[in-house]
């Protein structure tokens, strides 16, 4: 018969001839290299020996060095061996006698070397020869193989050949410079290196040596230290600089290649730059992963001749002894490289991910928005978190496919050795099982994509849906809501259930596998008539074992493969959208010329596609030192000339020129969370001086003593604990501290009242700013008169430009602005005019002497930060949730079916094994007990029974686990929906998305494959330990330390691991936050040119989550490397219990079979206990969810027993009665015992300076904040009483924020479906915005992106009184209503009210005065008291009161601009 190793080129005769040679060659050069630094080192002997280091190498050095001695002295004991003993050929012997030699010179010279602080570097000829050494070594131990008969000390030779090799080459790999080299340049350089190390603690594994290395005992001080406490986040170091995500990005974009110079790149591109990012960590994997799969099939090789020896057919005398110690030298090996590889690929992933999320998060900043409108907030965090993070998961995987090709080799040449031509027949039925999946893997590849897609979709309305929470509640929509993300979820799970379904079909289909190719394999050798004997059967089943593992990996690699270029494809693409233009805008300094901003011919369009530019024909000049005011209609493009100036609107020609440094004020504020200080510096460096002359012009200082921590106060998400006002005024703080050329405000009054604005623009724009060049967009008409060039627009263009008193009589355009100015003043001064000066009635005297008494009261409350940190459970997690995750499907009746079909499964794997075993004989002399035909018929029938187990079992735990996922999404969104506004507002937006996306991700796809797992891996170790003990029950002795040793090793690792897991849990929310806020807030960070900043931001979140992950990874490795030890150890003295038991005591055929089993016995049990710890940190994702199942609940949306009448309320009249509010039990009051009426029918005007808590009592009104004490009635119902979505569904409201979802017009404004089409455009024709609708092509179904960008900050405030308008409820609240409008549509809109709510009780907050001061009544608040409270006439009656002083401030400031511009 032909043997397979025929084809190999070099016979076994030849290779001691090559090595020979080889080594003579390495000799003379290393003696020559000796001589010839003996005479350099005596040439220069003056002094220079004093100075040689007389201390010892690390222990790293040392290892290299005994490792080549020990190599030294094996070589000299076999050539002595070989002389007196074996008697082998002369090549052989002067080729072990040369070897020892070459081997005694190399560690002497490493000996030298290491001794001599000068000569630290390792030679590169020594590099070489120790990789060609290794590589030679596999070469000749795969040779040897050819022989018939394999001489054992050939075997051990080369075996050890093998290992050292493999240590040498780790070492020629290993990035890590030596102690002393490292203390040389430490002395050379003290300083930078002393203020680097001081920076702060980096890992152990950076400066490791290599016993450390190899046994990650460089993680047990953090293991021990999470044994002692429970470990905080600044316990765990930082990893080292190289894998830091700064070093790996730069790196990463200097390997990245891009298409022709484009922005174009293709998932080839990406996945070669990464590879080149981490190529070392890869390649030591790669390396680890070889070896690994090498040292695995040496057991099954030896099978059959440790069966004969067990039959009494020995070579020599301690042969038995011989092979135990080649079995436990393969099986640490098989240990070693397993760990290091896993550990290496973590590594690898961990790089790969830090470098995605930084690229991805540094394309978000160059997104312009007309690009991002085809990839939302919600798809872009997706990317982040999802997408990103399975590329890490990958990692895993990447190896699994050469590792299958490489491993079925080696099992069809140990088949061909151990069953002939009858192996030949596994080949095509590995090829079939292998055909088989394709149409699953395609199936898969569909439902991975579709599935990715419909998760992007539900993670954007999500987010979308949690930015808008509170507009959601105000109106009662959020059930509404709530089910548009359930239908979206209904979608994707369809496709999770056929991806879960199909991966279950292919996992059974390859459980199944191994036995399907045995007993192909057994069939041919019956049908060739080639005998089968108990030791060539338990050698393929032993292969056939090891088969098993990766062929069951097979599809999760597939799956992973699918998932991965899925991913990369998204990426990919993504990185491929259009950047910002660059040459939009030409930035030149300051000192370049006399102009500050020069616009020529400029024509823009947010639209690419538009007939129609959003600005067109632009052309204006602005010198240095210039005040220029920007006014017109809503929707004339005043905030896209600004965004224009800004670079951010896509230009279509003209020039635009920008002469320095810019700052900008966004119309919506946009607040970062953390503290308002750190808001305001934004970057820059702390000047005291000038901090506190901000803080003066932007009037901040009161507002600052007011909060619980001055400007150390913690902002929560969006700047919820802060009024509009006040996140207005820190904005404007922002811009001024950065002391820019030129500052671009749009809109910064709207959000003030009217002394504050007439403050702001006197102390910002006239005082701080006087000798800067500042555009301000406004709508109030009196601060127009101050500017030194005023630019009028109208539909795109600028139709008037000039001073103040130019344009007043050149055009009609800026005639109506400034006419509707003067028609709100006239009706202002009507009102003061019509007044007598009759004695005031207001309740301030008799509410004064209340107001201190409860300001002093809570002075003393305590007062903590709104935003607290993320809850975070402590100590192992709870029995409790794992009992509520397995009852959410069926009850967990399930689940004992499943643990049943296993214990089945493998109770008939072992038989058909046994059977086997027990029917073939040990040798050719004794004749089977049945025949061939009969031998295949059973195990045939076994194996089928086992399959349809597996079948059934793979079945119950896919549809265990989509129920299981289906009911934890379910209950935790019914929650968050429910959950009262005061979770939101503590509750960072990230939070909530991470438990939606990557914890849900987690219990969809990973925890049903892990509890499965276990189950399987522990019912497997006991029917191997139960095999073993029929075999020799003394193994028992053995096994119970073991097993208690490994159970005290996972008690002790779990403690540190399960902190680290819920530590890296948390640190997830602050990445995905910090993206969130950054891509709502992109335009202010470019304005500021702030995008490193931002960049190095993440990368440092990056980089705490990457530490947390790296030494998670490690304490995972430390404990897999000991339990492996330990059970190959155990595995290794349940051998010597064989061989030494007496001759004949111990079956042959039955102890073969246990040592089969037993070989996978340190994987299944290190991997058991893997998974299990594993298990736990997952389950920290369902702890995470079912968190949030436990949030407390809003009170009911609709009590039954209190429902009120359909016609309620019919007068609308609002009673308050001792109302006092505060946002949290830990925070200070905000409203103090208010008690006051709104009569029913009449309008209600309620104005204060900013922050007096006017939307608290809207807030309180709506009970989206519920009342300390107090209540509040309508038409004498308790509001309190009756059912939240009763109450609010009732009342209609216009609130400060204007908000418009993603959708169309139509589903904005009846999102409800309760209206039809024509009572929509009425509502747009009342609303002023019926024309515009009309324009677009699609009429209601024009689209509305997301947060509604497409449409400006007026126009969305247009667009919420047309919901209004459809809704007609008898109690309306105007919540700044018309702060985002012009004069003259303000009008209009108030025109609009008076027509069409005279009936109803309208409740307005406005800083207008002119849109309260035809109010009925008047409320003025201030720090949460009730001032004044009367008819406005009255109260104007009174010159002393504040309502006078406030109306007065308003008239005066107007009145003395136009006066000064007449």
């Amino acid at each position: 018969m032909e043997n397979p190793l025929d084809f190999l080129p070099i016979q076994p005769i030849y290779s001691p001839l090559l090595s020979f040679f080889l080594n003579l060659l390495l000799l003379l050069i290393l003696i020559g290299t000796w001589l010839y630094k003996k005479m350099v080192a005596c040439e220069n002997s003056d002094g220079l020996m004093n100075k040689r280091s007389t201390k010892t190498s690390s222990t790293y050095n040392k290892l290299v060095v005994m490792c080549c001695m020990l190599l030294s002295v094996f070589y000299s004991v076999l050539s002595l061996l070989s002389c007196v003993r074996w008697l082998s050929n002369v090549w052989t012997l002067f080729d072990l006698l040369l070897s020892a030699l070459t081997w005694g010179t190399i560690s002497m010279y490493l000996r030298g070397l290491y001794t001599d602080p000068h000569e630290q570097k390792l030679p590169y000829l020594l590099r070489v020869w120790w990789v060609f050494y290794f590589l030679l070594s596999c070469y000749r131990f795969v040779v040897d193989f050819k022989q018939e008969l394999v001489s054992v000390h050939n075997v051990v030779s080369e075996l050890m050949g093998v290992c050292v090799g493999f240590f040498l080459c780790c070492s020629c790999l290993c990035k890590k410079g030596e102690e002393g080299g490292e203390r040389s340049n430490l002395l050379e350089e003290p300083l930078l290196s002393s203020a680097e190390e001081c920076d702060e603690v980096t890992t152990p594994f950076a400066k490791a040596g290599l016993l450390s290395l190899m046994s990650f005992s460089w993680m047990s001080p953090l293991v021990t230290l999470g044994n002692e406490k429970i470990i905080d986040s600044e316990d765990v170091p930082q990893v080292d600089s190289s894998d830091r995500a700064k070093n790996l990005f730069r790196v990463f974009r200097s390997k990245l290649e891009w298409d022709d110079g484009e922005r174009r790149i293709t998932t080839f591109k990406l996945v070669k730059a990464l590879f080149l990012t981490v190529w070392r960590d890869i390649l030591l994997s790669f390396l680890f992963a070889f070896v690994y799969t090498m040292s695995c099939y040496v057991a099954p090789y030896l099978m059959d001749s440790f069966v004969q020896y067990l039959n009494g057919q020995r070579q020599y005398k301690y042969q038995g002894y011989v092979l135990v110690t080649v079995f436990f030298v393969a099986k640490l090996v098989e240990c070693q490289t397993r760990r290091h590889w896993f550990f290496r690929g973590g590594k690898a992933g961990l790089g790969m991910k830090a470098v995605l999320v930084s690229m991805i998060y540094e394309k978000g900043l160059t997104l312009p928005c007309h690009s991002k409108q085809g990839q939302t907030s919600g798809e872009i965090i997706n990317l982040m978190a999802v997408d990103a993070d399975r590329l890490d998961a990958f990692t895993w995987f990447m190896h699994d496919p050469w590792i299958l090709v490489l491993q079925v080799s080696l099992a069809l040449w140990i088949l061909y050795k151990s069953l002939g031509l009858g192996s030949i027949a596994a080949f095509p039925a590995f090829i079939l099982v292998m055909l088989a999946n394709y149409p699953f893997a395609k199936l898969e590849d569909k439902s991975q994509s579709n599935l990715m897609k419909s998760k992007d979709n539900r993670m954007k309305k999500t987010s979308e849906v949690l930015l808008n929470m509170r507009i959601l509640k105000l109106q009662g929509w959020e059930m509404k809501f709530l089910s548009k993300i359930l239908d979206l979820r209904h979608v994707e799970a369809g496709w999770l259930k056929k991806f879960v379904y199909n991966s279950a079909a292919m996992r059974s289909l390859l459980w199944t596998a191994h036995s399907f190719i045995s007993a192909t394999a057994f069939g041919a050798c019956i049908l060739l008539n080639i005998p089968l004997q108990s030791g060539k059967i338990l050698a393929a089943l032993a292969t056939f074992q090891i088969l098993q593992s990766p062929i069951y990996k097979f599809p999760e690699s597939i799956s992973m493969i699918i998932q991965v270029k899925v991913s990369l494809g998204r990426i990919a693409s993504f990185l491929c959208l259009d950047d910002l233009q660059k040459d939009v805008v030409e930035r030149l300094t300051c000192t370049s010329s006399e102009m500050a901003l020069e616009v020529s011919n400029g024509s823009f369009s947010w639209d690419d596609s538009s007939s129609i530019p959003t600005l067109r024909d632009v052309s204006f000049e602005v010198s240095k030192g210039m005040i220029v005011a920007v006014c017109g209609t809503v929707g004339s493009g005043k905030s896209s000339l600004l965004s224009s100036i800004l670079g951010e609107v896509p230009k279509l020609s003209g020039i635009v020129k920008v002469f320095g440094r810019k700052a900008y004020v966004a119309q919506s504020p946009w607040i970062q969370s953390g503290k308002v200080e750190d808001n305001i510096l934004f970057g820059k460096p702390m000047e005291r001086e000038w901090y506190e002359r901000v803080l003066e012009a932007c009037s901040l200082n009161k507002d600052l003593e007011l909060l619980p921590f001055h400007d150390q106060t913690v902002i929560g998400e969006r700047g919820i604990n802060l009024s509009g006002g006040q996140k207005q005024r820190i904005q404007i703080a922002r811009a001024l501290y950065q002391d820019a050329d030129i500052y671009l405000f749009d809109d910064p009054f709207s959000a003030v009242d009217a002394h504050t604005g007439s403050h702001l623009f006197k102390e910002v724009i006239l005082g701080i700013l006087k000798d800067k060049t500042v555009l301000y967009v406004t709508h109030q008409v009196e601060f127009l008169p101050e500017a030194d060039l005023i630019l009028v627009m109208k539909e795109g263009k600028i139709t008037q430009a000039g001073k103040y008193n130019e344009i007043l009589d050149s055009g009609t355009d800026f005639m109506e602005l400034v006419g509707a100015h003067t028609d709100a003043l006239e009706t202002v001064d009507a009102y003061e005019q019509g007044c007598t000066s009759s004695e005031s009635t207001t309740n301030n005297e008799k509410e004064a002497p209340n107001d201190e008494e409860k300001l002093e009261k809570d002075s003393g409350k305590p007062r903590g930060q709104l935003v607290q940190e993320e809850e975070r459970e402590e100590g192992k997690v709870g029995f409790t949730v794992y009992k509520k995750y397995m009852a959410l499907a069926y009850g967990g009746a399930v689940i004992p079916i499943i643990l049943l079909l296993e214990i089945l499964f493998q109770i008939l794997n072992i038989g058909s094994n046994y059977w086997m075993t027990w029917v073939t004989p040990v040798s050719k002399d004794v004749e089977p007990p049945v025949s061939g035909f009969t031998l295949i018929l059973v195990y045939v029938v076994l194996a089928i029974t086992s399959s349809l187990c597996i079948l059934v079992r793979e079945l119950l735990v896919s549809m265990t686990g989509f129920k299981t996922a289906t009911e934890l999404f379910t209950q935790m969104h019914l929650r968050i929906f429910r959950a009262s506004m005061s979770f939101f507002d503590v509750t960072p937006m990230g939070r909530i998305l991470n438990r939606a996306s990557t914890d849900q991700s987690v219990v969809d796809l990973r925890l049903p494959g892990q509890f499965a797992y276990v189950a399987i891996a522990a019912i497997n170790i006991l029917g191997i330990m139960g095999v073993m003990i029929q075999v020799a029950w003394q193994v028992l002795i053995i096994f119970i330390p073991v097993v208690a040793a490994s159970a005290w090793y996972r008690q002790y690792y779990i403690s540190a691991a399960r902190e680290l897991a819920r530590l890296a849990g948390i640190s997830r929310s602050p990445l995905v936050h910090h993206f969130s806020e950054t891509l709502s807030g992109v335009t202010t960070i470019r304005s500021f040119d702030q995008e490193p900043r931002f960049l190095g931001d993440i990368m440092k979140l990056s980089d705490c989550l990457s530490r947390l992950r790296f030494h998670s990874t490690g304490a995972m490795e430390w404990l897999c490397f000991r339990l492996e030890l330990l059970s190959t150890i155990a595995f290794a003295l349940s051998l010597v219990i064989v061989v030494s038991a007496p001759e004949g005591t111990v079956n042959p055929s039955f102890a073969g079979l246990a040592i089969t089993y037993a070989l996978n016995l340190n994987s299944l049990q290190s991997t058991l206990v893997w998974t299990l710890c594993d298990l736990e940190n997952k389950m920290i994702s369902v702890e995470r969810m079912l968190q949030y199942i436990d949030i407390p609940s809003e009170p009911s949306l609709v009590i039954e027993s209190a429902r009120p009448e359909k016609s309620w309320p019919s007068r609308g009249e609002i009673t308050i009665s001792n109302l006092q509010v505060r946002y949290g039990p830990h925070l200070p009051m905000v409203l103090h015992g208010l008690t006051c009426t709104f009569p029913g029918g009449l309008k209600t005007g309620i104005v204060g300076r900013t922050g007096c808590g006017k939307s608290t009592l809207i807030q309180t009104l709506f009970r989206i904040v519920e009342p300390t004490a107090g209540e509040i009635r309508i038409d004498g119902v308790n509001i309190l009483t009756i059912g939240l979505h009763d109450l609010r569904s009732r009342l209609s409201i216009i609130p400060q924020d204007p908000t418009m979802f993603e959708g169309t017009v139509r589903s904005n404004l009846d999102p409800l479906e309760e209206y039809s089409d024509d009572q929509i455009w009425e509502a747009l024709d009342k609303c002023q915005l019926g024309d515009e609708v009309r324009k677009k092509e699609l009429k209601l179904d024009s689209p509305v992106s997301e947060n509604g960008q497409n449409w400006s900050v007026g126009q969305r405030q247009l667009v919420c009184l047309g919901r209004v308008l459809l809704k007609r409820s008898k109690v309306l609240v105007l919540d700044e209503a018309t702060a985002s409008v012009d004069t003259a549509t303000d009008n209009l809109i108030q025109e609009t009210l008076r027509q069409h709510f005279t009936d109803c009780t309208v409740v307005t907050i406005a800083h207008r005065i002119s849109s309260v001061i035809d109010s009925d009544m008047v409320l003025l608040l201030d720090q949460g008291l009730i001032k004044e409270h009367d008819s406005p006439a009255r109260l104007l009656e009174d010159k002393s009161s504040s309502f006078s002083k406030l109306v007065a401030e308003y008239t005066t400031s107007s009145e003395s601009k136009f006066s000064r511009s007449c």
